[in-house]
Parts: C-alpha cells; sequence; structure tokens
C-alpha cells in the first residue's frame, strides 16, 4: 500500500493512512492496555487493603465468654467494640479478627478514622500530583512521564509494603499518588497517535485495560490475602515500565510542535515500515502550527485569558467532580451489597466493559455532548430512584446499582476523550490534569459518604444521582467536538465555538482533518 503526499501535508492525513488494526498500533495498543491495567490495579487497592477488620479487648472477650459460651465471636465483636471504644479506660490489648490485617498490624483498633485515612491520603496525593504530571507531560513528552511514573508508582508501592509505621505507610501512599500514576501520560499518548476518525474507537479499546486492572486486583487479593504479600505482588510489575523506552514511539503531534520534526518524521517513517506502507521522501515537507518560542507559563495564561477556554476549564471541571464522585461512591457502595465482596467489586469494574464497547459505536455516530448528557441523566435518575425499590426484589436493586455503574463508565470514557478535544495541544495534558485534580476532590467526598447512611441508607446514591443531572445541564456550554480537527492553539480551540454555529458544518466534520480544513478551521 502507498501513501501519495502532496507538497504540503497535514499530520493528519498521515495519520488517517494507517489502520489502528494494523501491527503498528495493535502492538502500541497492547503496551498501552498493560500499562492502564496496572494504574487501575494499584489505584483502587486501598479498597480493600485497608478494609475493615472486626475487633474486641481482649479481657472483656475473656469475660463475655465465660458468661455466655453460645456467643460466637462475630457476635462477641459487634457488641464489644463500641462500648470498649467508648470506655474511659482504654483497652490494654486488643484481639483482632485477622491478626495479619492492615488494620492489625497497624494497632489501630477504636481508630477507625486512620483506617479509612488511607483512600483521602490517595485520592489527595493525586490531585496534587496530576497538575505536576500533566504540566510536566506537556514539557517533557508522554512517553518520558510514563515511565517515570511507572516506575516510580512501582517503587513507593513496594516500599508500602514494607512499613513497618502507620505515617511512614501513608506517606509512600501519597508519594504513589502523586509521583507515580502514569495514567495521564499514557492515555494522551494514545490520543495523539492516530488520526480524527479512530480517536474514539482506538481510546475505547485502549481502556479496556481499565476493566483488566479492576478486575484483577480482587482476584489477587482473594489468592494473596496477606496485604504485604499482596502489595508486592501487584506492584513489581510496575518496574518493567522501563521497557517502554525501547516498546513505543513519542507522540508525533508532541514532537511537531516542539519542532522536532525530523524525530517525528522518522517515528512515522518506522511506523510505516512496520505495517509494510510506503512513504514518499516529501514527508519531510509535513506542515504544522507550531510555536516552539512560547513558553508554558505564556500558554497556560493565554488559555485562561481566553473567555471561552475558561468556561470550558469550569464546565470540565463539573464534569470531573460528578465522575469521580459518583464513581468512587458507587465502587465504595459495591463492597457493602449482600454476597460476595470480591466479586461483587470485581462486578463494577466489569461495568466498564460493556461501557467501553458501547462507547466505541456512540462516540462514532453521535459525536460527544449527546451521549455524554445521556449517561448522567440517565445514571442520575437511576440513582434517584434506586433507594425505593423494594429492598427483596434484589436482582432489580442489583440490575439498577449495576447500570449506574455502567453510566458512569461510559460517562468517563467519553469524558476523557472530550476534555482532550477541548484544549489546544500545548495545554492538553496540563489542562486535562488540572480538571482532574479539582474534580478529585468528588473522590474525597466520596469516601465518606457511606457515614451519610447513618441518617438514611438511601441518602448518598441519591446525591449521587442529583449531582449527575447537574452535570447533565452543564454539557450545553460547550461545543461538540465529535468530528473536529484536534486544535493545537488557543486561537485554533476557540474557534471550535463559532464552527458549531454556523449552519453547515461539512467541510469542518470531514472524518480527515486535511489542510484545507484546518485553514478554514483557523480562521
Amino acid at each position: 500500500m502507498s501513501i501519495n503526499l502532496l507538497e504540503k501535508i497535514d499530520l493528519d492525513d498521515v495519520l488517517a493512512k494507517f489502520s489502528i488494526r494494523g501491527r503498528y498500533h495493535v502492538v502500541n495498543g497492547l503496551w498501552l492496555i498493560l500499562g492502564l491495567a496496572f494504574n487501575t490495579l494499584c489505584y483502587c487497592s486501598y479498597v480493600f487493603i485497608a478494609e475493615e477488620i472486626k475487633y474486641s479487648c481482649a479481657n472483656d472477650t475473656l469475660s463475655l465468654r465465660y458468661i455466655n459460651k453460645t456467643l460466637n465471636w462475630t457476635y462477641q465483636v459487634q457488641n464489644i467494640t463500641s462500648s470498649t471504644c467508648s470506655d474511659p479506660n482504654p483497652c490494654q490489648q486488643w484481639i483482632y479478627e485477622n491478626p495479619h490485617s492492615f488494620v492489625a498490624e497497624f494497632q489501630l483498633a477504636c481508630q477507625e478514622w486512620k483506617r479509612t485515612l488511607v483512600g483521602p491520603a490517595h485520592i489527595f496525593g493525586y490531585s496534587v500530583g496530576v497538575t505536576l504530571i500533566g504540566s510536566f507531560t506537556d514539557r517533557f513528552g508522554r512517553k518520558p512521564l510514563a515511565v517515570i511514573t511507572g516506575i516510580t508508582g512501582a517503587v513507593c508501592g513496594l516500599a508500602k509494603s514494607f512499613a513497618t509505621y502507620y505515617w511512614i505507610y501513608i506517606a509512600f501512599e501519597f508519594l504513589e499518588a502523586s509521583l507515580g500514576d502514569p495514567y495521564l501520560p499514557l492515555y494522551t499518548l494514545g490520543l495523539e497517535m492516530v488520526a480524527t476518525k479512530s480517536r474514539a474507537t482506538y481510546m475505547t479499546t485502549c481502556s479496556l485495560g481499565l476493566v483488566i486492572g479492576g478486575m484483577s486486583f480482587p482476584l489477587i487479593k482473594w489468592l494473596v490475602p496477606y496485604w504485604r504479600t499482596c502489595l508486592r505482588v501487584m506492584y513489581t510489575p510496575g518496574l518493567l515500565f522501563i521497557l517502554l523506552i525501547y516498546l513505543i514511539d513519542e507522540s508525533p503531534r508532541w514532537l511537531l510542535t516542539k519542532g522536532k520534526i525530523n524525530i517525528a518524521v522518522q517515528n512515522i517513517e518506522n511506523a510505516a515500515k512496520i505495517d509494510k506502507l510506503e512513504i514518499e521522501e516529501n514527508l519531510n515537507m509535513i506542515s504544522y502550527e507550531q510555536d516552539v518560542s512560547a513558553n508554558f507559563t505564556t500558554v497556560i495564561a493565554d488559555t485562561f485569558r481566553s473567555r471561552s477556554l475558561l468556561k470550558r476549564f469550569f464546565v470540565c471541571v463539573v464534569w470531573w467532580y460528578t465522575c469521580i464522585f459518583v464513581s468512587h461512591g458507587l465502587t465504595i457502595t459495591s463492597v457493602l451489597l449482600e454476597g460476595n465482596k470480591y466479586v461483587n467489586f470485581a462486578l463494577v469494574f466489569l461495568m466498564r466493559l460493556p461501557s467501553s464497547i458501547l462507547a466505541a459505536c456512540v462516540l462514532n455516530k453521535f459525536n460527544r455532548k449527546g451521549p455524554l448528557m445521556s449517561c448522567f441523566i440517565a445514571c442520575g435518575l437511576m440513582c434517584i430512584t434506586h433507594p425505593f425499590i423494594p429492598k427483596d426484589v434484589l436482582w432489580l436493586v442489583i440490575t439498577m446499582f449495576m447500570t449506574s455503574k455502567l453510566m458512569t463508565g461510559l460517562s468517563f470514557t467519553i469524558l476523557y476523550i472530550f476534555t482532550s478535544e477541548l484544549f489546544p495541544t500545548y495545554t492538553r495534558n496540563s489542562m486535562q490534569a488540572l480538571c482532574s485534580a479539582l474534580g478529585r476532590v468528588g473522590g474525597i467526598i466520596a469516601t465518606q459518604m457511606p457515614l451519610l447512611r447513618a441518617y438514611w441508607t438511601g441518602l448518598p446514591i441519591v446525591l449521587f444521582g442529583v449531582t449527575s443531572l447537574v452535570a447533565a445541564f452543564a454539557t450545553l456550554l460547550v461545543p461538540d467536538t465529535g468530528k473536529a480537527c484536534l486544535p493545537d492553539t488557543v486561537r485554533q480551540a476557540e474557534s471550535l465555538d463559532a464552527t458549531e454555529s454556523r449552519t453547515s458544518q461539512k467541510k469542518y466534520n470531514d472524518s480527515s482533518c486535511s489542510r484545507k480544513n484546518r485553514t478554514d478551521f483557523n480562521e
């Protein structure tokens, strides 16, 4: 197969000649899937590592057994824990249901806040670190940051498995989340290596890594119950991120924005050789709007000076807050459902599989705004009605819950693509990272939502539903980017609003962002 290029060519035209089913993109997609699987595997580990364990005071337990030998362990623990924790005379020795658990080894009896602090520490660390990772990814490249964060996360994860003091563990939990999360550079790398018409399909396929990682964790925890050994089994594969230096190429779009045309051309030619495509020498004449003289701070300032982009930023923050708040809330709530907690947790992540397949079909046909609004509305209505379903109709309760999770997973898939398409290449990672960081406040709040069950068991999930409806209507404030050329500058990103308002969008909505289309795009 041959690629015939004009003297002036556009990057998207070149990428459109490659099939995402070709060997190059299939192999790169495999590495991205494995990288995202590792990221998800580690991100949700705190749910079971710091799980709740029953305990009781040793003296009270012996006394209770002497008075009534018919009481079983569970009944003793449930009754004694509340009384001994409020006793003015502190207990000198505690007996734990599982003496080798996280709670037992760090002696967290009657210190429930310390056990639950692990989750917020991780989410807060991610909120702090994602802005740094995002800006560094825009400045130094997608590939190096993917390698560095992957290895850093593995090292911090292994280090916390050896922690002998609680606060040292919390410190490594924070460091792992803030410096060792490779999701953003990996996702952006995949997004920028394919043409406009293939973005949705390719990235939803790569998102299968989230399903693999989420379902692998409860399996590993079930097979390796001791929490320290479990962490070592989980994090050791992360050291293999060093191999990505040789296994994947840097984003050609990022290379061109930095003026590294020769490297970008060489990577494209190597990809063509793998897929057995013939590329003419005039590939070196590839055109791309560059601004290598502008420093990062200036570009960020230009982004926020734009009223249009500032409005998109606030809408994106609402999206991210909602998705993270609802997704984390439903995931945490899943372990409170009837049945095996490992199976329930795995089923929650299994919902990402149909959501990824559905997203690939929907996004190619209905663009971005309509599907995202529909998901938010559907999730909101199901969450609001969930508490009013009769509890004895268990199959309907579980179905509604899992469908809500399905809609949340679909929203997340659309959200990552949509947010990336609303901002220019120069600040794409930084803006997405900032939106994600602010949205993580929702994750921190979600970890405390089970406490509201004391007032009404249905209150948390109703709040999830109301928040989803608010996010749905906020979507009306941004332009649709489904078939748009990926903007590289602030000016191109601003023109998305004007382009959507035109009565005729035939040229703009062409599946290939040709140079002619991009010229119109920049007007």
